[in-house]
């Protein structure tokens, strides 16, 4: 794994779906981001960028606020399920993890504890999170082997 960095970060508007899901239902609403590239391209929406997690709320208990999406050029409606919104611009802590998307939870282990020992503040209050990301930069088509797969996990500090 890469060394965590702070990098700093435009507003990003984006689709996506979201829903509350269990920890164990991760993978299950994973697939369902076929249903955000159907909608986007109904409506000639291209994404700019790579496909995304965005972790709204974590709750290990409770369950998760998840929302996966794409980011895109501009502002766009969102119509039911598919919502609609802007990645904030600011400060982030940045890693690249190299490997299967289940070493994920290790790797955002290693960024928190690398942002505590810096002592920096993310932008959250309870477990609400107002910008907590994972960017999946590999294309599963051209990339088949998950444990090659290249993830950027992205999380806003506090202003």
């Amino acid at each position: 794994m890469a060394e965590p960095t702070i990098v700093t970060r435009e507003e990003q508007p984006y689709v996506a779906l979201r829903s509350n899901v269990a920890m164990d239902e991760i993978g299950a609403f994973a697939h369902r981001l076929d249903e955000v590239a159907s909608w986007m391209a109904a409506r000639n929406v291209l994404p700019v960028d790579a496909p995304f997690f965005k972790y709204d709320e974590i709750d290990l208990e409770a369950g998760l606020v998840l929302e996966i999406g794409y980011p895109t050029d501009d502002r766009h409606a969102g119509e039911d399920p598919i919502v609609s919104g802007v990645l904030p611009a600011g400060k982030y802590v940045s890693m690249t993890h190299r490997g299967h998307p289940a070493q994920l939870i290790d790797a955002t282990r290693e960024l928190l504890a690398w942002a505590k020992q810096q002592e920096l503040e993310f932008d959250v209050d309870g477990n609400k999170w107002r910008c907590r990301l994972e960017i999946y930069k590999s294309d599963p088509h051209e990339v088949p082997d998950m444990n090659d797969w290249e993830t950027e996990l992205l999380i806003r500090l506090r202003d």
